[in-house]
């Protein structure tokens, strides 16, 4: 797989656009749509927001000023997309007698994909009540296993936030995981 300036320059050729953006969808997707489903715990909701992602990027793709990674950004666009997703669908929820939490903690029970045992579904479980911003931090620094100066270019939040971030969200799964014995 080529390297992200080789992508770049491609896509900066008359007439390979299309194939250097193709190039990228290849490189990124899983990992994206991995990302995706840590936050959303949907496989079809993933879908549509990392298809949203990629029509996003392709988009702003003219405009893109190299200035971060091609990873970085399409990350961003990805988590932005997630988190505007998870916005909307808690807002609908105010009109459902379940919330939005309890929602995403049901996906997690009834996801037929999911072969953990027992302390894996409750991990699972503790992940998906965090609050959005700070399960997208937990899921990019444990799941995606990324440099907290990743996360801050991704989030545009300063590194010392975003630790905090990252142990108030470990505290929050810890007290979950053990009110559930």
């Amino acid at each position: 797989m080529p390297e992200d300036k080789e992508i770049m320059e491609l896509y900066k050729v008359e007439g390979k656009k299309e194939y250097a953006f193709n190039l990228l969808m290849r490189k990124y997707e899983e990992r994206l749509y991995w990302h995706i489903r840590n936050m959303t715990f949907d496989h079809d909701d993933s879908d549509d927001i990392l298809q949203n992602t990629f029509i996003k990027a392709w988009g702003a793709m003219d405009s893109f000023r190299e200035e971060s990674g091609l990873y970085t950004w399409i990350y961003r666009i990805a988590t932005n997309e997630t988190l505007t997703f998870l916005k909307r669908k808690r807002l609908l929820s105010v009109f459902s007698l379940t919330s939005y939490s309890e929602v995403l903690e049901n996906k997690v029970i009834s996801d037929s994909n999911f072969d953990g045992d027992e302390l894996q579904r409750r991990f699972y479980r503790a992940v998906a009540k965090l609050p959005d911003k700070q399960r997208s931090v937990f899921i990019m620094k444990y799941f995606d296993g990324l440099k907290y100066e990743e996360i801050s270019e991704i989030a545009g939040v300063t590194v010392g936030a975003l630790k905090a971030s990252y142990h108030h969200a470990c505290a929050k799964i810890k007290k979950n995981i053990d009110m559930s014995d």
